[in-house]
This record gives C-alpha cells, sequence and structure tokens, in this order.
C-alpha cells in the first residue's frame, strides 16, 4: 500500500508580510502531478492545514480548489486529514460527514464522550487491511472529560489505550505532536512558533508510537524521523522562515508491505518558487548576485526570491534599501555587518538571549517567591501560555 504523507500546509501564511498564496499553489501543483504518476493509495494531511484558526476567505478557497483537484485527479485515492494546533477544529470539522462519503476524512475533534473513539479508517491491499488511527492535536485539558491526565505523554498514551489496535495486523497512526526520543528533541525552526513555547511540558515520549508499522507526524518544520525510522515528520512543503534555507522540501513516500516488513519510505523533492535564501556582500558584490539569480516576470531585472540580506559595505549610505529594493524584489529583513556595526556591539552590553513567555515568568515567579514553581503550577501557566498564543494567531 502507497501512502503520500503531508503536513503542515499553513494555507493563508504571510512571510514578513508577503502573501505566500502563490507559492503554496504551486508547490500543490507539484503533489498533484506526483499523485496522478504515483497513484498513491491515500493522501495522509497530519495537521495545520491553514496557518491561523480563523483563515481568510482565500485560504478557504485555496485549500478546497487542492482538495477538488486531488479528488478528481485521482478518484481512487483515500484523503485522510486532521487538525493541528493552528486549526480551528470546529471549522476543520464542518461538512466532515458529507465528505466522507467522497474518500476524504477529516478528524478534528478529540472524543467528545466515553462512548466516542478516534476516528480509524481501514482500507486493504493484497497483504490485508491497514487500519489507520486519525489523533488530532490534542492537550490534556481536552481529553480530561475521558480520563484522569498526568502531562501530554500520559493523555496520548490513554487515549490510544482505549482503542482496540490489531497487533497482528497493520496499523498507521496519524499526529500532530511535539514528540521526542530518549529526550533528545526534534530539530526545530524559526517558523514553528508554538513550538517549545511551554518549557517543554508539551513533549511526549515516542514510545507511545511503538505498536504502529508507521508514524505520520506532523508540527515540526523540518523533515525528519524520531528515533526510528517508520516514526516521521515529512516537514512543510514550503519554506516558511529564513532558518528553512537549506530544508529540502517534498512529499514522504510510504509503502507498506506485509506484517513483519519495515516500510520502504522515499522522498519526492518539491521545488520551492521563488525560493528563500541568505545573501551577504556589498552592493556592488550584491548587484553580481542578483544577476544570477532567477528574475521576477516584470521584467524589472529585480531577482525573485525572498531574501534575508546582510549588506557588508564600510562607506555609509543613507539610501541602501532603495538601492537593494532594485535588485530583490521579496526583501525579508536588512542587515549591516561591519566593522562600525560590529564595534557598536562591543560596546554595548551582552544581551541574553530571547526567551519564552513560559521562562520570562518563571523567572519573575522564582524572583519575588524565592523558589521554583510546582509542576503543577508548571502544568497551569503552560496552559495559559498556549491559551494567549492561540488567541493571539486569531
Amino acid at each position: 500500500m502507497k501512502l503520500f504523507h503531508l503536513s503542515d500546509l499553513h494555507i493563508g501564511k504571510m512571510l514578513n508580510g508577503y502573501s505566500l498564496r502563490e507559492s503554496q499553489k504551486n508547490a500543490f501543483l507539484q503533489i498533484l502531478k506526483y499523485a496522478e504518476e504515483e497513484k498513491p493509495d491515500s493522501i495522509l494531511i497530519c495537521g495545520d492545514i491553514y496557518d491561523k484558526s480563523v483563515p481568510a476567505g482565500e485560504a478557504y478557497t485555496l485549500f478546497d480548489w487542492f482538495l477538488t483537484e486531488l479528488s478528481g485527479r485521482c478518484p481512487e485515492t483515500e484523503i485522510l486529514i486532521i487538525a493541528g494546533n493552528h486549526d480551528s477544529p470546529e471549522r476543520l470539522a464542518y461538512g466532515a460527514s458529507f465528505l466522507a462519503r467522497h474518500r476524504i476524512h477529516i478528524a478534528a475533534l478529540p472524543p467528545a464522550d466515553r462512548t466516542e473513539y478516534l476516528k480509524q479508517v481501514t482500507l486493504t491491499d493484497e497483504w490485508g487491511p491497514v487500519h489507520f488511527y486519525l489523533v488530532p492535536f490534542i492537550r490534556p485539558g481536552h481529553v480530561r472529560h475521558l480520563f484522569d491526565t498526568n502531562g501530554y505523554t500520559d493523555a496520548f498514551q490513554k487515549l490510544l489505550a482505549r482503542e482496540t489496535i490489531h497487533k497482528q495486523e497493520r496499523n498507521v497512526v496519524l499526529a500532530h505532536q511535539f514528540f521526542v526520543w530518549n529526550g533528545q528533541n526534534p530539530e526545530t525552526c524559526d517558523s514553528e512558533t508554538a513550538v517549545l513555547t511551554s518549557g517543554g511540558l508539551d513533549a511526549i515520549d515516542a514510545s507511545v508510537l511503538e505498536p504502529f508499522e508507521y508514524a505520520a507526524l506532523g508540527h515540526i518544520h523540518g523533515a525528519q524521523k524520531v528515533g526510528q525510522e517508520r516514526f516521521c515528520y515529512c516537514g512543510t512543503p514550503y519554506k516558511y522562515s529564513i532558518s528553512e534555507e537549506h530544508h529540502q522540501k517534498g512529499i514522504t513516500v510510504v509503502e507498506l508491505g506485509e506484517k513483519g516488513s519495515e516500510p520502504q519510505i522515499r522522498r519526492l523533492p518539491i521545488l520551492c518558487h521563488p525560493d528563500v535564501k541568505r545573501v551577504r556582500g556589498t552592493l556592488e558584490e550584491l548587484k553580481l548576485l542578483s544577476d544570477t539569480m532567477e528574475k521576477m516576470p516584470d521584467g524589472s531585472g529585480r531577482a525573485d526570491a525572498y531574501v534575508s540580506v546582510v549588506l557588508t559595505d564600510e562607506k555609509e549610505m543613507y539610501d541602501f534599501r532603495e538601492r537593494l529594493e532594485e535588485l530583490f524584489a521579496h526583501i525579508l529583513e536588512i542587515r549591516v555587518d561591519n566593522e562600525r556595526t560590529r564595534k557598536r556591539l562591543e560596546e554595548e552590553p551582552e544581551e541574553t538571549g530571547a526567551v519564552t513567555p513560559f521562562q520570562a515568568f518563571a523567572s519573575f515567579y522564582e524572583a519575588v517567591r524565592h523558589c521554583p514553581m510546582t509542576e503543577e503550577q508548571e502544568t497551569i501557566l503552560a496552559r495559559m501560555v498556549e491559551e494567549a498564543e492561540e488567541e493571539e494567531r486569531v
């Protein structure tokens, strides 16, 4: 059975004020082409469909177009979707019952009561059934009506323990959480605004994924495994920050054989257009570099890439931004690195690294109370920080 694993589409996202709609559509067109060629049995989309819980109208339109094209080009392919932490579960679940009749299965909410269970979809190939368990993004508070919880790992483990997992058959889980292996965090990047903001309390031990032949994971924006080859983050289909400059974006393709065999995993590349790059040099050097880059289609001669610029000229220029804008169409940021700016940095007091809201309050609490917070207080604070960040994204 062949699976396409996608996640973190973040439809509607802006990059430093620039709309990424056309860039995202370009990535989706490449996915559609691969789907036509490869004919996967199922496409798994593992959370953060949208960038905001209340997406703009054009974000809905783009996702509707993508699903319609997928269904039209691959009418036999089952599409499985879960909600991520950026999604509004209620909005994503709208029309789910109707869509399920058309091979599009959406799991946006955890079980509503003790009589309900996770959405499960079963597909069959020559080796028998494959059971897919769809776990939308959860926090411990989302499942307290089902059982008592002691943190994220406990909540996720107990949620799976309620399910009848067919151990003699093949099983796949879709999840959108922060998984760690032996205490080692996955590699993160700047565009993961909700990751590592709660003192690490949202980490889930990846050992909970052991019952599954494959774990299709979302939440982390760089493609990587979590401990084992079969526990995979597929990453985003586009570069959503300058820290992803060297990421190789793509689709993770998984082929499941008979029970007991290792899944075969490979990547299909997605070319990011416009690309996201760092450029560095004097104005003259940047002119030469711009000449080697792909140009805007408007005939202006400007380079068509999202660029972070480091300008190294020693001579002061009052109009450097205007001159750089003649070379690059999409400037994300401009920094000056020369003798003068380095000297100024040496003279200024050393700044501590950026701290998260959780860390800032924890330090304040300890300074005032002369003792660290208890584990229960940390859990409450983590929940408050997460809720505040969710409201800010709306």
